[in-house]
């Protein structure tokens, strides 16, 4: 395809990408309401209805063999995650707070995800490994909060860690019942979820392929479109989701669209097309953004810990690791 047409076809694959992924969550939670999901996992499926445009590019990407375009694609995503939804959220909103028991309850999951995905990114690990690692943790995660961590005294855990987490699980659910709160869904909005479902695969297919092309065109190097332009667009739905929740008061809903945002974008757009389709050799490029992503996720988690919650001072601080998160790419790219 032509320059320009390469141009308008990634144009266009965003807009109708990141504006259909809007409806795809609305009626995802409506569903979900009807099912009687609690909020926390309602927050786990818009989560994952949010990131299909990157999960998508990342997939695509792998598909046709630019494996650092779609491990740039997620790890970059992440990164990119942090700095808009966390960062950002807490400097326009002046303040995120956090309840320490949510914050150490969705981190140790991020942290052991993201810790994984170094280990198979480095190849220290083989992918399918690395998925069923991750698996575990999250199906775990998955069943404390689908049963509110009632499912605990089956397993034997001691009160007083199954109190701790119960009390974990509430904060959270206190706060996404105010953020979130869907209507109960109809069939419609099931027909209207699958429609948006194909329109969000076919429009960030299309642009994941005409971002590749102009890259080629243009001599840019796979890892700066995957880990910073296409990561990025993609990342987009989330932040404006997450700066809206931080501006409203909403800590744990911030925090939650972060971390479960991330969390599912290593195992759907990174892990389970690495063990099915490969990943190749590790490479340095995609080693660095991995340990960015780690390392900037355990950063993060700390502050908030210390500090209940990110001021605006941190939120800076989270913005410029990612400027300069930017500048090593384009340097390790030259």
């Amino acid at each position: 395809m032509s320059t320009a047409v390469a141009l308008l076809a990634f144009i266009a694959g965003a807009a109708v990408s990141l504006g259909t992924s809007f409806l795809l969550v609305a009626r995802l939670e409506r569903v979900g309401e009807r099912l009687g999901l609690s909020e926390a996992l309602l927050g786990m499926v818009a989560a994952l209805a949010a990131d299909a445009p990157e999960v998508t590019a990342a997939v695509t990407a792998v598909a046709h063999h630019e494996r650092r375009v779609g491990a740039g694609v997620i790890l970059g995503s992440n990164v990119f995650n942090l700095a808009a939804l966390l960062g950002l959220g807490a400097v326009v909103a002046g303040r995120i707070s956090l309840h320490r028991r949510v914050v150490l309850l969705g981190g140790a999951v991020a942290v052991w995800v993201a810790a994984v995905s170094l280990l198979v990114v480095t190849g220290a690990i083989p992918a399918a490994a690395g998925l069923a690692l991750a698996l575990i943790v999250l199906a775990g995660y998955l069943g404390v909060l689908a049963t509110e961590g009632r499912s605990l005294e089956r397993l034997r855990v001691p009160d007083r860690w199954a109190g701790w987490l119960r009390s974990a699980v509430t904060e959270e659910e206190q706060e996404l019942l105010e953020a979130i709160r869907p209507a109960r869904g109809r069939w419609p909005d099931v027909l209207t979820a699958a429609a948006a479902l194909v329109v969000v695969v076919a429009a960030s297919v299309t642009m994941e392929r005409a971002a590749s092309d102009l890259g080629a065109r243009y001599a840019v190097p796979e890892i700066v479109i995957g880990g910073l332009v296409l990561a990025a667009v993609t990342s987009l739905p989330n932040a404006v989701a997450a700066v809206y929740l931080a501006a409203r008061g909403r800590g744990a809903a911030t925090l939650s669209t972060a971390l479960n945002s991330n969390t599912l974008n290593v195992v759907a757009g990174l892990l389970l097309p690495a063990t099915i389709l490969g990943l190749g050799r590790p490479t340095g490029q995609a080693a660095l953004i991995t340990v960015w992503y780690a390392l900037l996720t355990v950063a993060v988690l700390a502050v908030a810990w210390r500090q209940h919650g990110l001021g605006r001072l941190a939120g800076g601080l989270i913005i410029a690791a990612y400027a300069a998160f930017t500048i090593s790419v384009l340097t390790s790219a030259r």
